[in-house]
């Protein structure tokens, strides 16, 4: 088994990626890749690997969705409770990684984490689906569930005192933002010379843009 998956290997040589060709702001260049991924049909392409640390440092990582994003940064929406959410409220920095295979891309982004407005979740919390919302209220995320008919049972709970209601927000639910000072785009290529342009935030808070080893 070990000798197979050490054999595993894919050729990357779809594009190539040029420092000369590419925004000078990591922003847009992100917005040009996100939108090459929606268009290809790519699925969940807004799927990204958010890594945080606890307090004794030991570091954790999960899959969640990107729900926004702008120059002030990258926006998705949890339990606070949650183990992630505790870790953001404690140390206040975390890690995301978007991967699409597909186009042979990787985007890695690192910065500060800080909690969105109480309006700007509200306003997300409005669009979601009504089971989500009842989810948001239901989920006592990254704890310990009793069993799964209890979890059920308290859906019918929460289903009923909300009956015929807009579902409000719970207060322990809704947005971080990361907001990067580090973002690198990769783009395979063959013979593992993978083209990696980083883009850094400076002193003078402009983006200075430089080319990676692979």
């Amino acid at each position: 088994m070990n000798e197979e998956i050490a054999r595993l290997r894919t050729e990357f040589n779809k594009n190539g990626l040029d420092e000369n060709d590419i925004s000078d702001s990591p922003f847009r260049q992100f917005g040009l890749w996100f939108d090459s991924a929606l268009s290809s049909g790519i699925h969940e392409p807004n799927a990204m690997a958010l890594a945080t640390v606890e307090a004794d440092g030991r570091p954790s990582v999960r899959i969640v969705l990107l729900k926004g994003f702008d120059e002030s940064g990258f926006t998705f929406y949890t339990n606070y409770n949650s183990r992630k959410g505790r870790n953001m409220l404690h140390f206040p920095y975390a890690a995301l990684t978007f991967f699409w295979p597909e186009l042979e891309r990787q985007v890695r982004i690192e910065g500060r984490v800080e909690q969105v407005s109480n309006a700007e979740s509200d306003e997300y919390f409005a669009i979601r689906p009504r089971g989500s919302q009842i989810g948001a209220w239901v989920s006592e995320q990254s704890q310990v569930a009793e069993s799964q008919a209890a979890m059920l049972s308290k859906v019918a709970e929460i289903e009923k005192r909300f009956e015929g209601k807009d579902v409000p927000r719970p207060p322990h639910w809704g947005g971080f933002r990361v907001i990067p000072d580090r973002m690198e785009f990769w783009q395979g290529r063959p013979n593992r010379l993978h083209d990696r342009i980083l883009y850094t935030l400076n002193s003078d808070h402009h983006w200075d843009i430089s080319r990676l080893y692979p």
